[in-house]
C-alpha cells in the first residue's frame, strides 16, 4: 500500500484557522434545493456541490473523476471554519469543479454514510472528526481522507502541513499517473472497511449469558471515572483532556451501581452528574447542557447544543433523582425542559436538532460574560460583585483569556453565609439577578438553530419527557412528550409503520419528511411510544409502538443470527451493511430494541418478542465478554434479559475447534502467571506468549492514541491502589530503523506485579490488542482477558 502511505502522510489533521477571507456568495448550487440546514448552509459556495445520489457517481463515472466528499453537521464548529476558508475560496473551488465531483452530506441525515466513510478514515489510522474529508471512487470505495484541512500549506512546530490545495493538486496527479494503484488501494481499504464494520456480527459466539457477563463493564469503568471531578477518561494521563457525557454509560453505571449497592460507584456516578450540572458544560442561565467540556473539570465548553444529549440527560438526571432526591438534579431537569420547550420545539410539535456553537463569528461569543458586560447588564457593581461569586467569576479569565464560562462550583450555604444572607433571600436574589442577566443574553446574535426533526433524536426527547413527568409528578412534561409523538406518527410515519428520518417544516409551515428511516428511528421512537402507553394507559400509543417494532422485525431483523442491520432491506445499497451494537453519545439501536423486545413481550405475552430480544443479545455476547465498556445498552439489555427469567443458552462442555485465522487477541497471546510471597508483599510475574507473526503495542508504545490500545494491567476492587506496582518491560521498536516506530511486544515478555494484598481473578484484568506482523498490519479488536491467578 505504498501510496496509502503517501497519502496518509499529506493528509495531517490541524485545528489551526486560516486567515484567508471567504469568497462573497455568488449564484448557488445545487444544495440550495435541499432542505437540510447544513447543505443550505453551503448552497451559494462557488464550490459545485451535488447531495448524494445517482447523479453525481454517473458524472464521475462518466468522466474519469474521482469524488470528493465532505461530511459534517450545522452545528460543528470546524465545518463553519473549513467552509468559509476552503469551499468559499473560488480558487480552491476551481480546482475541486474541474478535477473531481464534490458530494456534501449532512451525517445527521445519512448516519449510515457517516459510519462507512468515518470507519474507512479509523482505517487509516486517524481518530475522525468533522467536517470528514475523503476522496472515493465513482462506486463509493474510499481512498483516503481526514477531517479539517487548512486551505494553504502551513509551518507548524517546524515543519509543514499541506493545506487542501495542495493535497486536492496532489490527488488529481495521482489519479492521472497512478489511477490503477488508486483503485486497488480503494479496494483495499473497502475490504479492511467491511472486516471493521462486520466483525462483531459474522457469527455467535458461545458465551454464557449470566450476571457476571452483564455487571462487567461496571467493575472496568468504574476504574475510568475521575474521582476528583467525576465523568469518564484516561485514569494513565490524569483523566486530562476533554470529557462527553455519555449518557448511555452513565445510566448503564447508575442502575448497576444501586442493584449492587455499590457505595463506592454511587459516590461516584453522583459526583458526576453533580460536577456536570456545577461546570460550565451545563447553561447556568438557560439551562441545557453543550456538547462536551474541553477539560477536566467541565469548565469550558463545545457549546453546541444537541437535542439528543438533553434528551438523554433529562432522563438521567431524572431516575438518579429517584436514587437519590437531590434538589440540584431537579433544578437541572426542570430548566433543561424548560429550555427545550423554549428553544428547540417546533410548534406544530416535534423538537429540532441542535443549537449551533457559534455566534458573531465566534464559538461561545452568546454564553460568555466579562466582568464589564455583568455590570452593564444588572445597572450595579454591588450586584454584579454578588454574581460574580455565586458564578464563580473570579481570577483569571477560564474562556481564552479573556472572558468567563459560568459555572456554581461554591455551595449556596458559603456564598449566603458570605453575603450575610439568609439561604432564602440568597436564593431570591440570584433568582431576579439571574432573570436579568439571561434577558441581557437574549438581545445578542443568536447561535444558528438546525431545524431538522429527526425520528430517533425525536424519540429520546419524548422518552426523556415521560420520566421527567413520572418522577415529578408533572403532567405537562407527558402531554409536551405526546404531542411530539402524534407530531411523529402523523408526519414521519405511513399506514403500515414505516418511518422516515428527517422532517422539516419550511417558512409556509409545510411538512415535508424524507429518507428511509434507520434502526435507531424504528428502536428508539417506538421505545418512547411504549413508554408513553405505560405512563397514560391510551391504547394507540401501544398500537403504534408495537406496529414499528413488528416493522423493524420485518425490515432490519436478521432470523438466521439475530440482531438487527442499521439498514432496511430494502435500503439504498453501499458498499458494506453493519449492525449498530456501539454506543458512544447515543445508545446502540439493537441495545435499545432489544430492551424493548423484552418489555413488548412482557406487556403482549407473546414469545416471538422475548425470542428476538434473546437472538439480538446472543448475537452480540462476543462484544460483552470482549469489550464489555463499550456496550453497556446491550448489558442493560442482558440485565432485563435475566430478571425477565428467561432461560440462559446451554454453553458446550467441550470448546470448538478454532480455524488458523484469529478472532479475538486472546487467541494470539496466552497468560501464565506465577507468584510468591515475600516478606509483607505478594510478588506476581504475568508470562505472556504471543503468537509468531503478531505483536502487541507495549505499555508505553510512544506512539499516540492514532496506535492500537497499549498493553496493560487494570487493578479492581483494592482499597489502596497506589501500594500496588505494576512493572512493564521496555518494547521493542515495530520498525527497528524508524526512531518514531510504535514500541511493541513479541515473542514472549513478562509484567510483574507487587502487591500488599493477595489478588485473585476478580481483581485482575489483562488489556491487550493483537496486530500481525508486516505490510498488512492487521489488527483484531481489543480485548480485556480475565486473569486466572493460582491459589
Amino acid at each position: 500500500m505504498n501510496y496509502f502511505v503517501r497519502l496518509l502522510g499529506l493528509l495531517v489533521i490541524t485545528n489551526t484557522v486560516s486567515s484567508m477571507e471567504p469568497a462573497k456568495k455568488g449564484p448557488p448550487n445545487r444544495l440550495a434545493k435541499e432542505s437540510s440546514p447544513y447543505l443550505l448552509q453551503h448552497a451559494y459556495n462557488p464550490v459545485d456541490w451535488y447531495p448524494w445520489g445517482p447523479e453525481a457517481f454517473a458524472k464521475a463515472k462518466k468522466e474519469g473523476k474521482l469524488i470528493f466528499l465532505s461530511i459534517g453537521y450545522s452545528s460543528c464548529h470546524w465545518c463553519h471554519v473549513m467552509e468559509k476558508e476552503s469551499f468559499s475560496n473560488k480558487v480552491i473551488a476551481d480546482i475541486l469543479n474541474k478535477h473531481f465531483v464534490c458530494i456534501k452530506v449532512d451525517r445527521e441525515e445519512r448516519p449510515d454514510i457517516d459510519e462507512l466513510y468515518m470507519t474507512a478514515l479509523q482505517v487509516f489510522g486517524s481518530r475522525g472528526g468533522w467536517p470528514l474529508s475523503m476522496f472515493i471512487t465513482d462506486s463509493g470505495k474510499p481512498i483516503v481522507g481526514g477531517t479539517y484541512f487548512p486551505p494553504e500549506d502551513k509551518k507548524v512546530d517546524g515543519g509543514t502541513i499541506r493545506g487542501f490545495k495542495g493535497i486536492l493538486e496532489e490527488i488529481q496527479k495521482l489519479n492521472i499517473e497512478k489511477r490503477k494503484e488508486l483503485l486497488e488501494q480503494a479496494d483495499e481499504v473497502a475490504k479492511l472497511t467491511v472486516e471493521t464494520l462486520t466483525n462483531a456480527h459474522r457469527a455467535n459466539p458461545l458465551v454464557e449469558l449470566n450476571r457476571e457477563l452483564a455487571a462487567e463493564g461496571a467493575l472496568l469503568l468504574q476504574e475510568a471515572i475521575d474521582p476528583e471531578f467525576g465523568g469518564i477518561g484516561n485514569p494513565n494521563n490524569g483523566f486530562r483532556g476533554t470529557k462527553f457525557p455519555m449518557p448511555p454509560t452513565l445510566r448503564y453505571l447508575l442502575r448497576e451501581a444501586y442493584r449492587t449497592k455499590n457505595a463506592d460507584l454511587q459516590k461516584l456516578v453522583n459526583k458526576t452528574l453533580t460536577k456536570m450540572a456545577q461546570g460550565g458544560i451545563y447553561d447556568q442561565l438557560g439551562g441545557g447542557f453543550h456538547r462536551y467540556s474541553t477539560d477536566r473539570t467541565w469548565t469550558v465548553p463545545h457549546f453546541e447544543k444537541m437535542l439528543y444529549d438533553n434528551a438523554q440527560l433529562i432522563e438521567l438526571y431524572s431516575e438518579a433523582y429517584e436514587y437519590n432526591p437531590n434538589q440540584l438534579y431537579k433544578q437541572v431537569v426542570q430548566e433543561t425542559i424548560a429550555f427545550v420547550a423554549r428553544e428547540l420545539t417546533a410548534p406544530p410539535g416535534g423538537f429540532y436538532s441542535a443549537l449551533d456553537a457559534d455566534s458573531e463569528g465566534e464559538e461561545g461569543e452568546f454564553y460568555i460574560w466579562t466582568p464589564a458586560q455583568i455590570e452593564t447588564a444588572l445597572n450595579s457593581k454591588d450586584d454584579a460583585l454578588f454574581i460574580r461569586a455565586v458564578y464563580s467569576i473570579t481570577g483569571n479569565a477560564n474562556f481564552e483569556n479573556r472572558a468567563y464560562v459560568l459555572q456554581t462550583i461554591r455551595s449556596a450555604d458559603d456564598i449566603a453565609k458570605e453575603q450575610k444572607l439568609t439561604l432564602d433571600a440568597y436564593q431570591s436574589k440570584v433568582t431576579d439577578l439571574k432573570a436579568k442577566l439571561f434577558a441581557a443574553r437574549a438581545k445578542r446574535e443568536r447561535p444558528f438553530l438546525d431545524t431538522k426533526i429527526l425520528t430517533a433524536w425525536n424519540g429520546m426527547m419524548i422518552r426523556a419527557l415521560v420520566q421527567a413527568g413520572v418522577t415529578f409528578k408533572e403532567p405537562t412534561y407527558t402531554a409536551m412528550a405526546a404531542k411530539a409523538a402524534d407530531f411523529l406518527l402523523q408526519h414521519a410515519t405511513t399506514k403500515d409503520f414505516r418511518l422516515k428520518r428527517s422532517t422539516s417544516i419550511d417558512s409556509e409551515q409545510k411538512v415535508t419528511s424524507r429518507f428511509n428511516a434507520y434502526l435507531d428511528d424504528y428502536a428508539l421512537f417506538a421505545d418512547a411510544l411504549f413508554e408513553l402507553h405505560q405512563v397514560t394507559n391510551e391504547a394507540k400509543w401501544l398500537e403504534a409502538s408495537e406496529g414499528i417494532t413488528k416493522s423493524a422485525l420485518k425490515w432490519f431483523g436478521e432470523e438466521q443470527r439475530g440482531g438487527f442491520y442499521y439498514t432496511s432491506s430494502d435500503h439504498e445499497e453501499l458498499f458494506a451493511r453493519t449492525k449498530d451494537y456501539s454506543d458512544g453519545v447515543t445508545p446502540s439501536s439493537n441495545g435499545v430494541l432489544a430492551q424493548l423486545l423484552l418489555k413488548m413481550g412482557r406487556q403482549t405475552k407473546q414469545k416471538q418478542y422475548t425470542t428476538a430480544a434473546e437472538g439480538t443479545i446472543k448475537q452480540f455476547a462476543g462484544v460483552l465478554k470482549i469489550r464489555p465498556t463499550g456496550v453497556p445498552t446491550l448489558a442493560l439489555a442482558l440485565d432485563d434479559y435475566l430478571t425477565q427469567g428467561a432461560a440462559a443458552p446451554e454453553v458446550p462442555k467441550q470448546p470448538l475447534p478454532k480455524n488458523n485465522s484469529p478472532t479475538k487477541s486472546s487467541e494470539v497471546v496466552a497468560v501464565v502467571v506465577t507468584v510468591k510471597k515475600i516478606a509483607d508483599s505478594f510478588q506476581y510475574r504475568i508470562k505472556l506468549t504471543i503468537q509468531p507473526g503478531w505483536y502487541l503495542y507495549a505499555n508505553d508504545s510512544g506512539a499516540g492514541e492514532a496506535i492500537g490500545k497499549p498493553t496493560a494491567v487494570r487493578v479492581l476492587a483494592v482499597d489502596d491502589k497506589s501500594k500496588v506496582q505494576i512493572k512493564y518491560p521496555a518494547g521493542k521498536p515495530l520498525k527497528p530503523l524508524d526512531p518514531k516506530a510504535a514500541l511493541v511486544y513479541q515473542e514472549i515478555v513478562e509484567l510483574e506485579i507487587s502487591s500488599p494484598v493477595k489478588l485473585s481473578e476478580a481483581n485482575l484484568r489483562l488489556e491487550v490488542q493483537a496486530c500481525q506482523s508486516g505490510d498488512a498490519g492487521v489488527c483484531l479488536l481489543p480485548e480485556t482477558i480475565r486473569i486466572s491467578v493460582p491459589d
